[in-house]
């Protein structure tokens, strides 16, 4: 703060004041000095508070007109639709070829699992069939006799 005045220099002036001003009235004088240094502190940084205002007005209007010229020429919009008429042809192609493959599939899978290709199952007749009776005398697992 009293970069400009070593401890020597206040010395010799609070000597001099003392014996220009008198003892009587060096307190009085040393509030009022302090009072003014007080105002002057408190006026800068009123006009620091008040630039630091300014420059933040000012900052707040370019993003204004930013915001304003970006909703006027809005570059997101035309991203946007391209990337909505992507995603609809990509459906339909999808839906296509899924159509496509549909019947293949099922031919596939019919092929893969042993069975005829025609849709419906074919039962051997020729085959023997047998049945088995169970025997009521029998006791099935679990349970009591």
């Amino acid at each position: 703060m009293f970069d400009i005045f070593s401890w020597q220099h206040i010395v010799i002036l609070l000597a001099v004041a003392l014996v220009v001003v008198g003892p009587k009235d060096l307190p009085r004088l040393m509030h009022k000095a302090g009072r003014w240094a007080a105002k002057g502190r408190d006026m800068a940084g009123e006009l620091r508070r008040s630039f630091d205002e300014m420059a933040r007005q000012t900052e707040l209007d370019e993003l204004r007109k930013e915001i304003d010229s970006l909703k006027r020429d809005n570059p997101v919009a035309g991203l946007m639709n391209s990337v909505s008429q992507a995603d609809s042809e990509v459906t339909r192609e999808l839906g296509s070829a899924i159509g496509n493959i549909g019947p293949s599939l099922a031919a596939h899978s019919a092929y893969d699992m042993g069975e005829p290709t025609g849709g419906e199952r074919q039962v051997d007749e020729t085959a023997p069939t047998t049945a088995v009776q169970a025997d009521p005398k029998q006791s099935t697992p679990g349970s009591r006799q």
